[in-house]
């Protein structure tokens, strides 16, 4: 989105924002009214991963437990590579209620006693993404991977109080553990950093 859609649009939600209640305009985010429920998730990353929705409730039953209902999701794909210093690539859709779907990339530097790669389809769950604006940054974070052909594996990151839950499913040959950050944006970069 550039600067002059990104003012306009700004624009325009200030004077709807008038012409609606004040209640409306109160909602909180946290209600339940903007969350995913744990059956919607289950049922999208099951579908999306192409895992049953035993596996796939296995591991969002545990992020839920910790972290609660998302705000919202990202679908995509990734391949990542590493022999000690690594680089992670991926673009994907990320999902809001109320909002229009919007494409993301992530690219980010790793480095740490790692060595192989592997290709992997990710399902990220997003906590206290209010805004699709608020991906936009680089979300640091500490990953262990044991792929021999095929895994799946979640791991954390956290950044100006948003905290992203990727779930991997992926193939490919990888040992080790690293950190890093992914830096997420509007268009696909070359280079990691």
């Amino acid at each position: 989105m550039d600067r002059r859609t990104l003012i306009l649009s700004g624009l325009a939600a200030g004077v709807s924002g008038v012409a609606t209640n004040s209640l409306a305009q109160d909602a909180d985010p946290a209600d339940g009214s903007r969350t995913y429920s744990a059956d919607e998730i289950i049922s999208a990353t099951s579908d999306f991963l192409g895992v049953t929705a035993e596996v796939a409730g296995a591991a969002i039953e545990r992020i839920f437990s910790q972290n609660g209902s998302p705000t919202a999701y990202i679908a995509g794909e990734e391949a990542s590579g590493a022999i000690s210093v690594g680089a992670r690539y991926g673009r994907g859709l990320l999902y809001m209620k109320e909002q229009p779907t919007q494409e993301v990339f992530w690219q980010g530097p790793s480095i740490g006693f790692d060595v192989g790669g592997n290709a992997s389809r990710v399902f990220t769950l997003c906590y206290n993404l209010h805004y699709p604006d608020m991906i936009y940054r680089r979300f640091p974070g500490v990953e262990g991977s044991a792929y021999m052909i095929a895994g799946l594996g979640v791991n954390y990151q956290r950044a100006d109080g948003i905290t992203l839950a990727p779930i991997r499913a992926g193939v490919g040959l990888r040992l080790g553990a690293n950190m890093g950050y992914l830096a997420y944006s509007r268009k696909r970069n070359i280079l990691p950093f």
